[in-house]
């Protein structure tokens, strides 16, 4: 995959697509339990002119949770960091992950949203008692 158009006609074969934006994508990925994860992507450039690909999916609002353990959870993971961005208004977590397009395939695109949208999902339980808040 070499550009967010490449990845756009992929994913639009798999799911359907709430978002078709230029630059953003979204859709609901379906997980094992029934339970459904919002997933985001989106195209990012730097100041290098290099391109990236960020997958974010929204965990929980913050509300009152302790930043301190947001960070330290940031720290254990190998993938994906938590990040903050408002959804209508709300302040969320969100766990998010930036790729660049070069060797970028599409067997990685998928496992990666799979395992941001798992995870998030368990996330979003642990914080929310069981509750489906995103």
């Amino acid at each position: 995959m070499h550009s967010f158009e490449d990845v756009r006609s992929f994913l639009a074969t798999r799911h359907t697509l709430r978002d078709n934006d230029p630059y953003v994508i979204s859709f609901d990925m379906a997980l094992d339990d029934g339970r459904r994860q919002g997933v985001f992507l989106a195209e990012l450039d730097t100041d290098a002119g290099r391109k990236y690909l960020r997958v974010s999916t929204p965990v929980a609002p913050i509300g009152s949770r302790d930043a301190g353990k947001c960070l330290r959870f940031n720290w254990e993971q190998r993938v994906g960091y938590l990040s903050l961005s408002d959804i209508d208004g709300v302040p969320y977590l969100h766990l998010c992950e930036n790729r660049p397009f070069t060797g970028l395939n599409e067997d990685e695109l998928e496992s990666m949203i799979v395992e941001l949208a798992t995870l998030a999902d368990g996330l979003e339980r642990a914080m929310s008692k069981g509750r489906d808040v995103g």
